[in-house]
């Protein structure tokens, strides 16, 4: 692989990481409203959700891509509705509930959100096209092309999971400043989930 082309891919996917969109809008909403842990939960939750999807580019399953694209339409919807569900909630919230959560309870309310986090990168159709158009770009010709998609892929998730990461942190740390304003702080989470809501519904094959 070509030493220029792949820092050039791990720039481009730096750039990308740092671009808001449906993912970290709902990492950043379960940072500042339930704090890091949570946070860093929703990014295995929605890191993990790529993996099968750059699997089937490495294989190059394009229409395979296309088909599923279908398929998730209608879970895209869902995931829609269930974010602005989601909003309203934290709209509507007074306390913060987890701290007052047992262990099991904060085991159970991990779980949820790193399903939350799955399945919101999952419905999104636009990620199986994405992967098929970008990943290639970086793939030099001469060398061994399913050696290169799978340094590519692996490199994506470890980026992307870092960049995510950052920004579940640095969401936290508002949390801090925010602690004492219980009202404004869910406020603020909403607005994230409905902004979350909003992008998954923009999102369209292309």
């Amino acid at each position: 692989m070509d030493i220029y082309l792949y820092l050039a891919f791990i720039g481009s996917t730096i750039i990308l990481g740092l671009i808001p969109g449906p993912n970290i809008a709902l990492i950043v909403a379960n940072s500042i409203s339930y704090g890091a842990r949570y946070g860093l939960v929703s990014v295995a939750g929605t890191s993990s959700a790529m993996v099968p999807q750059l699997i089937i580019t490495i294989l190059g399953a394009s229409t395979l891509l296309a088909i599923m694209a279908d398929w998730f339409e209608w879970l895209r919807w869902l995931g829609v509705a269930y974010l602005l569900y989601l909003a309203v909630q934290h709209f509507l919230k007074k306390e913060d509930d987890v701290l007052e959560l047992s262990a099991d309870d904060h085991r159970a309310a991990l779980k949820q959100v790193y399903w939350r986090g799955f399945w919101v990168s999952a419905s999104n159709p636009k990620t199986l096209l994405f992967f098929g158009a970008f990943l290639p770009q970086f793939v030099s010709p001469e060398g061994n092309m399913l050696q290169q998609m799978i340094i590519l892929s692996c490199s994506f998730v470890l980026v992307i999971t870092l960049v995510d990461s950052i920004w579940a942190l640095l969401a936290a740390k508002m949390r801090n400043v925010l602690q004492c304003m219980g009202h404004l702080r869910h406020r603020i989470s909403g607005v994230f989930f409905l902004l979350a809501g909003v992008g998954l519904a923009l999102a369209r094959k292309s």
